[in-house]
């Protein structure tokens, strides 16, 4: 494609090399941040994902017998023919190195196949022509990681995936190449090297990870630009990090939002959503947010209310107010074919929908029936979509969850050649604009959020792209309740928090299909400490609420919610950090312990920010599990107090009621008293669990809701322990509002975090 090297050509922010057929282009936005460019259309599109400006970096360039290299103070590029970029150590080690695709395609014959279509058998792929790929070397002992939501198992090494959002009816299983979300990025991790590649390329794309050839892989796409970026560092929190860094971060949520969510698909009336909402404070169990899923919509169209079902939804919304919800509702891209409904008028009169390639009204089926699809690709489109927010602000929204907006559809998917407004108000094409429709859509709810309500906007969303994270979190889709889906939940989680999503969950219990008590009390086990904590399920199935089954369950389903609701300042300071540093709430335990080798592929464990393990059950019947407590620390058990030492396997009993979890040594973890939703009282003294080791830890206070915080409108507390000990600095005092005092509770055998309410009470001294 490329052809020979033939000369380059230095500047302020890096080189063109110029070759026998095309140019390409190598530049920096640090020194450990490498853009590998070639333009293979013939408009560039802007990136929708990368916010980073570049940085003045100093290199050297120079040309070599067979290459060139460009030489910064952390990386060594080499540019070969045919664009071949590999990437080493400033000293001259490889880092990764590029190389050509073997044929490895499977070949069968014709009988073969005709036997294999007569039993239903998918055939295999033919070997596919991209409009570029880059093959890169696989070290024996790499482990591959990020790549968003796919299926699988934590380590993606020996998987292909495509990045094509998807809305998939099926059961999802491992071999599932894509699912709802597109994130290109990639972390690598082998021994004495790890790094991160971006692709950022919104059409359809590839990634086979050592599955065709174990010793390479590549990533390919079908349209747009050869655009990816490199990213170089001596962890894999320097990589997420830096990656986060490029596309943006999760801003800090409300506090609420944290909380407990109660929904289904299901809940009709208001005399529904209001049995819902009676019962769970009946049964006291802590909530802070009902849903609304589409049957609150008068004939399923968006910014709309269904007055036969709720005859007053304003003081319906109000009431639950009162209560201490905050509601949120659904909305769909899909807007009603209808004549005089005002969102459609709208939108056709100003030329706010997609079309045919004909220049036609383009036309699908989703819920309302026949219905157009806003180009959310164009900032007029979103912001008249950001101003029909305000309706659902108007009567008592909290909160908006963006769905279908693959954008799904019930008549086949929506053709290539459909046409959409851009950002210039020319054309791009779904098959350019698929994978970025949601993220669009999300910075368009946004913009309405900022503007009529002005908190800290909460938007959810299904389909996403790289860098969605700074308008949005996410829940993973329409799961099942099968014990396959709990396991994968895990690794699914953790992954997306790798790319650049820290705040996602699961539907907890499942989405489709029936639960089960067990089930459902292993899965509210691993919700009470995912990011976004959310019970919802399907019309047709059975009830999921905590008080469908039995005694025990409620029971059990109060003590995993209560557990959220006296971790939640813990939580809320995982977020506060992770808006400065981009790390995930929810981690793989390698990401704190990169150099014990046993966690890099530990499935069914994961790590809370920097001091919680959780090795919850996830197989059927099992009350007794191996757990596996990394080593360069000490642990305690969060329920006993027993403490163990790290680098080994223990076992542990896990009855019904229980999941291991445990704390590491040095541990100051702070708690709230049990409220039954955000802000039902006032913390005025703060409980200490303290884990005796050594150890330094920040603990935020805020309003919860508003943007003060950027402007430094909070207060920092420093705890320091060593062995017990205890120390509490103000580093930041400027939120009026300070804790009067803590209670100190030093944890040791049998005596836990929870076993009473307080401890030895310290007054805080201004």
């Amino acid at each position: 494609m490329f052809g020979r090297l033939l000369s380059f050509e230095p500047d302020a922010t890096g080189v063109t090399v110029k070759f026998e057929h095309k140019e390409g282009r190598i530049s920096f936005i640090t020194d450990r941040i490498v853009r590998v460019y070639s333009s293979m259309e013939e408009k560039h599109r802007p990136s929708r994902a990368v916010v980073q400006e570049p940085k003045k970096v100093d290199f050297q360039a120079r040309q070599q017998k067979e290459f060139i290299t460009i030489k910064t103070k952390k990386l060594l590029v080499r540019v070969r023919d045919e664009f071949q970029v590999d990437f080493l150590t400033p000293d001259g080690r490889m880092i990764s190195e590029q190389s050509v695709r073997s044929d490895n395609t499977q070949t069968i014959t014709k009988e073969q196949a005709e036997l294999l279509a007569k039993e239903g058998h998918s055939l295999p792929k033919e070997k596919e022509a991209h409009k570029f790929e880059v093959v890169r070397m696989l070290h024996p002992k790499e482990h591959i990681y990020g790549l968003g939501d796919k299926t699988g198992f934590l380590d993606k090494r020996g998987y292909a995936y495509e990045m094509w959002n998807s809305d998939i009816p099926d059961t999802h299983a491992d071999f599932f190449p894509s699912l709802y979300k597109s994130v290109p990025f990639f972390i690598s991790m082998r021994p004495h090297f790890t790094y991160g590649i971006f692709l950022d390329n919104t059409s359809k794309s590839y990634f086979d990870m050592g599955k065709e050839d174990a010793d390479s892989y590549y990533f390919a796409a079908d349209g747009g630009d050869l655009d990816y970026y490199f990213i170089a560092g001596e962890t894999m929190r320097d990589i997420v990090g830096a990656y986060t860094g490029l596309t943006g971060r999760t801003a800090l949520p409300q506090k609420w939002t944290l909380g407990y969510h109660q929904s289904r698909w299901g809940y009709i009336t208001e005399d529904d959503i209001m049995d819902v909402a009676e019962k769970m404070r009946q049964c006291r169990i802590p909530c802070d947010s009902i849903h609304f899923d589409i049957d609150y919509m008068d004939a399923f169209k968006v910014f709309t209310w269904n007055r036969k079902n709720y005859k007053d939804p304003k003081k319906t919304l109000q009431k639950l107010t009162e209560m201490g919800y905050k509601p949120v509702t659904i909305i769909d891209p899909g807007v009603k074919k209808e004549d005089g409904y005002d969102v459609y008028e709208e939108g056709i009169k100003n030329g706010y929908f997609a079309f045919s390639a004909e220049n036609e009204l383009y036309v699908n089926e989703v819920w309302p029936g026949d219905a157009v699809f806003p180009s959310f690709t164009n900032p007029k489109v979103r912001s008249w979509w950001a101003d029909k927010q305000k309706f659902l602000i108007d009567m008592g929204v909290r909160g908006v969850w963006n769905d279908m907006n693959e954008p799904a559809s019930f008549k086949g998917p929506l053709p290539d050649d459909v046409q959409f407004a851009d950002e210039d108000d020319t054309v791009i094409l779904h098959k350019d604009a698929h994978n970025i429709y949601g993220h669009c859509m999300a910075m368009a709810t946004k913009e309405g959020w900022l503007k009529y309500d002005g908190r800290r906007p909460f938007i959810i969303t299904r389909a996403a792209y790289a860098g969605t994270q700074r308008y949005s979190m996410f829940w993973t889709g329409d799961n099942q309740s099968i014990w396959a889906h709990l396991q994968m939940a895990i690794p699914q989680l953790c992954n997306l928090g790798l790319s650049g999503f820290s705040y996602a969950g699961t539907d907890v219990g499942g989405f489709g299909a029936d639960t089960t008590k067990e089930l459902l009390a292993r899965w509210v086990q691993v919700g009470c400490l995912s990011p976004f904590f959310r019970n919802h399920s399907a019309q047709g199935t059975r009830r999921q609420e905590p008080w469908q089954f039995d005694k025990e369950l409620l029971e059990i389903y109060r003590k995993y919610v209560e557990l959220r609701y006296h971790l939640l300042p813990y939580i809320y300071d995982c977020f506060f950090e992770s808006e400065q540093t981009g790390l995930p709430i929810m981690r793989p335990l390698m990401l704190n312990f990169e150099k014990d080798a046993e966690t890099y592929e530990i499935n069914d464990e994961f790590m809370v920010g920097e001091w919680l393990i959780a090795a919850p059950v996830v197989t059927q019947g099992t009350t007794m599990r191996l757990v596996y407590l990394p080593e360069g620390a000490m642990w305690y058990d969060f329920w006993t107090g027993e403490k163990y030492k790290g680098g080994q396997y223990i076992t542990k009993k896990a009855p019904l009621d229980t999941m291991p979890l445990f704390v590491r040594a040095g541990a100051v973890l702070p708690l709230y008293p049990l409220m039954q939703y955000v802000g039902e009282k006032e913390v005025e003294d703060l409980t200490l669990a303290v884990y005796p080791g050594i150890g330094n830890y920040i603990h935020y206070q805020d309003d919860g809701e508003s943007f003060a915080y950027k402007k430094g409108g909070y207060n920092a507390y420093v705890f320091s322990q060593n062995n017990g000990r205890l120390q509490i600095k103000d580093a930041v005092k400027n939120y009026e509002k300070p804790y009067k005092g803590f209670y100190v509770k030093i944890c040791r055998d049998g005596v836990t975090a929870l076993s009473d309410v307080s401890g030895e009470y310290l007054k805080h001294e201004e």
